[in-house]
Formats: C-alpha cells, structure tokens, sequence
C-alpha cells in the first residue's frame, strides 16, 4: 500500500519517516526550504529537530503529486484542512484513504474533519488515526500504541499492517467520531492543565481536571453518536493522559504560560507549531451547546482564552459550582 503524508510538520515528517522504512513515501510541505531539507540531508530541522529521517523519505511543494497513493496521511492543522482537501480533491482518484491525523473541530462550521473530507472529497474513503503520541518519540521508535478507525475493516486491516512497526502499534476501530472526539477535547483539557501547572495548583488538582475533564468528553462524545468504549481506549483517555501531563505537548505548554501569566494572544503569536486546542475550544463548546451538554472545564478554557475571565475567576467559578453527584 503506497503512503503519501499531506503536511510537513513534526507529526507528519514522524510518520513519514516510520512509513518510509521499507517503502518510499512522499511527504508535501508549503515551505521550499523544509522540502530542500528534506530531499538534500533528510533532516527536517524546523519541525522535528536532531532526527535523522528515512532516505526514502521524499519532499515536494506540489500537493497533487500526493494523489497517487492509496493512502494520504492528512497531517496539516485542523484549521487548514479543509484548504488542503479542496486543493487535493481534484486529483484524488474513487476509494483513496484520506486518514485524518489532526486533532481538531474546525471554527465556524464546527464540522469534524471527516465531514470535511466527506464535503470536499466524496470520493475518497474517510478514515482517523489518533492517540497518545508524541511526534519526536514516533520519530525516534519509541514504543507507541494508536487507534486507526475506518469503516471498511478489511481495508483498514491492510492500512494498519502497511503503518505497523516494531515501535508502533495500531489497534483498529470503526467509531470515526469517538476516535475523532476524543483527540479534539484533550487538546482543550490540555490546555487547562498547563494551566493548573502554571499556577502550582498541586498534582491533586490536575488529576480532579483530568478525571472531570474525561467525563466532558465522554458526555459530548456520546451525544454526538459515538461509543463509550471508544473513549475509554487509546484515542481517549490514552491521548488525555499523554497530553495533561508533559510540556512537550503543544496545548499543555500554553496552558502553561498561561498558568504564568501570559495573554494568549501574544503566546500563539510566538509559536511556529500550532496548539490545536486554542482555536477547537470555540467551535467545541458552541457544539456542546447546541447539543445540551454540560462542558464547565471546556467553557472556562475558552473565557480563558478569549481573556473575557482572569483565570482566579475561572478557577473559582469551578469550584464553586452547585454540588452534584459524581
């Protein structure tokens, strides 16, 4: 099975790298100089810095030349995806697997991104890859586990023994919108985490974020159509527990700053990678309304963000919440 990867960025060049081993893939990137990197000294040093990448890992700044594989690894931001695919859709041929690697629910249409895929590419075979990995540990074969959900298990079989390696393990599943789900809100719990670190709130308090933040997610997940079991595997509370406790994830190193006393406006302005959550909180509890979800964690992430509450306030307006049953 032939791998392309739309999107350049640690994620992407990481699993380019792990699927080049033992075939050639070709990987596209918008800036020349990570394609002349990649091509000229397989190094990618603005996105996955100090790795040494497969030779058979390929560059091109042309996106349609991806479309000749069987599989398209979708690893740009959740935000631009819809771009890429709209670009990308023409030169698609019927029954390609386009797999969403991005963690996200677009702003404004608060649209999953394999509905995006199903709007703008109807021909192509949606699928997700999502759980607990760290781009440099993927890179550097360490032992990893992740979800790959597709409809068509048959295919999805073939797609998992093609990314399969000594170091990297993937567990199928047919629930596109739990795996999705899941990868979507602990970029926003992750957030608040950073947060609770930032603040030296104690490990007590983080572990009370992340097991009422689990119980967000599952509520929204539910509602939306998918299966419990589902975020209770790898693309759930595998990926929640991951990201809610090291600074090399993205949202949890702004929540951070944040916790320290950054704007962050000013934080995301100095970023080169992008923190998916910062801009999911929005459409995340927009949805979570208008499906009559209670979100408090969510919600007061997106205050946070959106500076229209200090974050003592968002704090305290969570612990003083009417008292419930657990």
């Amino acid at each position: 099975m032939r791998i392309s990867i739309a999107g350049a960025g640690a994620w992407g060049t990481a699993l380019g790298t792990l699927s080049a081993q033992d075939a050639p893939v070709t990987i596209w990137a918008r800036e020349p100089e990570v394609v002349e990197e990649i091509n000229a000294r397989s190094l990618n040093t603005t996105y996955l810095a100090g790795i040494s990448l497969a030779p058979s890992l390929r560059a091109t700044a042309k996106l349609e030349v991806l479309a000749g594989a069987d599989a398209v690894l979708l690893t740009c931001p959740a935000q631009t995806m819809r771009a890429v695919l709209m670009e990308l859709a023409p030169a698609i041929k019927p029954g390609t697997i386009l797999v969403n690697c991005a963690k996200g629910i677009e702003r404004g249409s608060d649209a999953l991104l394999t509905d995006i895929i199903a709007e703008t590419v109807p021909q192509a075979t949606p699928a997700v890859l999502s759980g607990p990995s760290f781009a440099e540990e993927v890179a550097r074969y360490l032992p990893t586990a992740i979800t790959l959900a597709i409809k068509d298990q048959a295919v999805g079989a073939k797609l998992a023994q093609r990314l399969q390696r000594p170091s990297f393990r993937p567990y199928l599943s047919d629930d596109l919108i739990g795996a999705q789900i899941g990868g979507a809100v602990k970029n926003v719990l992750a957030i608040a985490c950073g947060i609770v670190e930032g603040r030296g709130l104690g490990h007590s308090a983080q572990a009370a974020l992340i097991t009422r933040g689990f119980a967000e997610m599952l509520r929204f997940a539910v509602s939306r159509g998918a299966r419990a079991e589902t975020l209770n595997g790898l693309s759930g509370l595998g990926d929640l527990v991951l990201t809610c406790q090291s600074a090399q994830s993205r949202n949890f190193a702004l929540g951070l700053a944040l916790g320290r006393g950054g704007r962050a406006e000013n934080i995301l302005k100095e970023k080169k990678t992008v923190a998916e959550g910062a801009y999911t909180a929005s459409a995340l509890v927009d949805l979570a309304q208008r499906q009559g979800v209670d979100m408090p964690i969510s919600r007061a992430v997106d205050a946070v963000l959106k500076s229209r509450i200090d974050i003592d306030a968002a704090i305290d307006g969570l612990m003083t919440r009417p008292l419930t049953q657990e």
